[in-house]
């Protein structure tokens, strides 16, 4: 790890990241309550257009995402504003969607989860009860730009348990956080 990021001041946000299936909300969840700290959904502050045109198949494109992030930056600085530290699920395809996540005024780590398109496809497939069909998977992957050079980036693969992989996360971060 780079040591201007190991020896900065506590992060106060972790971004947990990936692909839709891959378990974002369920691990960024569970780590939340690890390191007893807030969790919010992402998806949660989607716009009533965007969560429609996903539900009819229709993925995003970068200017219909700006303003869901930049709500994810607000939200979060509204959480720092009373003294919390937070753990958001969003799927931070881009570099430039993840830059867009690093003006928060708190340091910020993200934690990939990173699978294979099978592995994700099944999960896709199980899952209940959410609006983004798994026939969006692919163009998920066409987007994705891996975070591999960014050094903020913490990867975790997700070929384990739920509670293998919260264990997993909590123990890469849990040296970096207040």
């Amino acid at each position: 790890m780079d040591t201007a990021i190991s020896n900065a001041k506590p992060i106060r946000l972790i971004v947990v990241m990936g692909v839709s299936g891959c378990g974002k909300s369920t691990v960024g969840s569970g780590l939340a309550r690890r390191l007893g700290w807030k969790f919010t959904d992402g998806d949660d502050l989607h716009s009533p257009q965007n969560v429609s045109r996903m539900e009819s198949g229709l993925p995003l494109n970068d200017a219909m995402r700006e303003p869901w992030l930049k709500a994810i930056c607000r939200h979060s600085e509204n959480r720092f504003q009373s003294n919390e530290s937070l753990v958001v699920a969003c799927s931070a395809l881009k570099k430039s969607y993840r830059d867009i996540l690093r003006t928060v005024s708190k340091p910020i780590r993200f934690l990939f989860l990173d699978g294979s398109p099978e592995i994700i496809s099944k999960r896709l497939n199980a899952r209940e009860g959410h609006y983004m069909p798994a026939s969006l998977l692919n163009t998920q992957f066409a987007d994705l730009e891996s975070p591999a050079e960014e050094v903020d980036v913490i990867s975790i693969d997700i070929e384990n348990t739920i509670s293998g992989l919260i264990e997993e996360a909590f123990s890469k971060v849990q040296d970096l956080v207040d």
